[in-house]
């Protein structure tokens, strides 16, 4: 499989993470399991980041997105209160660009919060979550030193002041991982049958393989803060995250 195409969609927000409205065809409705698209720019969530919602625009009526199903096909959830569209039709969709938009920022903000941690402290992510403008990621960090969060909350912002490029390339998998450590949690979950890796490479700070959606240099994503630090364990901690403008 193209690593554009899930089953019957073309995934245009792959190639064109600023695209919000396109005009698509129907290629399955069913009031069960939704409706697939020929083209979408519905993300489908993944790595932590929740999937779009949004609308399609039809005969002069509109069904509201609410989620994603990815099977074999990417199936979209519509808000069972509107009119499901036959297979055929013609439709216009539009990402809610307002959601989308801050799950970018903050996406790119988790990025810049591995690339620290690493060049740093050299120590792995153990797990993580994002909702828009709020995220938090896990490390494997046994001492947390004195004055931790404001000096952590300071270097993150020198990365984003730094207006770093975010550039994302696909490469064949043997390239992608002869670039470097392109996996930043601790258990590598790349299925092995990948064959086309996605990479976003937060330029000079951070390289990672990621599917998600992200804005094009660190100046955009805003300030961060961070919100908290919690010791949930021996060699584990919780650094949460917002977005403050």
């Amino acid at each position: 499989m193209r690593h554009d195409h899930h089953g019957r969609t073309h995934r245009l927000e792959l190639d064109d993470q600023t695209l919000r409205e396109w005009d698509c065809t129907v290629v399955a409705s069913d009031p069960e399991d939704g409706l697939v698209l020929d083209r979408s720019a519905f993300y489908p969530g993944g790595g932590g980041q929740p999937p779009d919602q949004g609308v399609l625009i039809w005969g002069g009526v509109q069904t509201r997105i609410v989620g994603v199903r990815p099977r074999d096909d990417l199936w979209l959830v519509p808000d069972p209160d509107d009119p499901l569209p036959p297979a055929g039709t013609v439709v216009r969709g539009a990402v809610d660009d307002d959601r989308r938009s801050l799950l970018m920022r903050t996406h790119s903000g988790l990025h810049v919060l591995c690339g620290v941690m690493a060049r740093d402290f050299g120590v792995p992510v153990t797990g993580g979550n994002m909702e828009p403008g709020v995220a938090r990621l896990d490390f494997d960090l046994a001492e947390v030193p004195a004055g931790f969060k404001d000096d952590l909350t300071a270097a993150l912002n020198t990365e984003v002041t730094a207006d770093r490029a975010i550039q994302v390339r696909v490469l064949p998998r043997a390239e992608a991982y002869a670039l470097g450590p392109i996996v930043k949690t601790a258990t590598d979950l790349l299925p092995p049958d990948l064959e086309d890796i996605r990479l976003v490479d937060v330029v000079g700070l951070d390289l990672q393989a990621d599917g998600g959606t992200h804005v094009a240099s660190t100046k955009q994503i805003g300030r961060i803060e961070v919100a908290k630090v919690e010791n949930k364990g021996r060699g584990f901690r919780r650094i949460r995250l917002r977005i403050a403008d």
